[in-house]
């Protein structure tokens, strides 16, 4: 497996949508998803898409560690991969959840969410997986749905005076 390249913010390869994995059983793709996974896993992400990675394909990867995980409704998850997803909220609830990302290193802020989701894709091996997601992973599941679309958490703040440096939020503390 290789680490890949991150791209950063400013990267245009960050601000166009994607197409759709026509073969997720190809070898190309297999060996991008175990890629995308190690590169997430090292940098310490919790998800990583395609194009964060120079891809412009439908497919990220994430996971839900145990530090992450809300209860119950929102168990820790291995390493996985969702190709060609397709998310829809589930009812109007909005949250505000404390996002970072890989592409925007260093910097954090809060960003209204769904609180719940319904996604539906193709995993690793081409199966078909479907299910509602709340919590840290319906959070994960957004964020890296946007980059499919061209979008960074930025984009979706109300209010950029609640985003900063991991170091300075840490110091004085996050403002919700």
């Amino acid at each position: 497996m290789t680490l890949l390249k991150i791209a950063r913010m400013g990267h245009p390869v960050l601000l166009q949508p994607t197409q759709p994995v026509a073969d997720t059983q190809a070898p190309a793709i297999r060996t991008l998803v175990a890629d995308m996974i190690e590169t997430m896993l090292d940098a310490g992400g919790a998800g990583l898409a395609a194009p964060q990675v120079h891809h412009w394909l439908a497919l990220f990867v994430y996971h839900v560690p145990l530090a992450r995980s809300t209860g119950e409704d929102d168990p820790p998850r291995p390493p996985s991969a969702l190709i060609n997803p397709v998310l829809e909220p589930v009812g109007d609830e909005m949250v505000d959840r404390l996002e970072g990302c890989l592409s925007i290193p260093d910097l954090r802020g809060w960003v209204p969410r769904h609180a719940r989701v319904a996604y539906a894709g193709l995993d690793a091996h081409g199966h078909a997986v479907r299910g509602v997601a709340s919590g840290f992973l319906a959070n994960v599941l957004q964020h890296e749905y946007d980059h499919l679309n061209g979008i960074l958490y930025p984009m979706r703040m109300a209010n950029l005076g609640r985003m900063g440096f991991d170091s300075e939020m840490a110091r004085y503390g996050e403002r919700p």
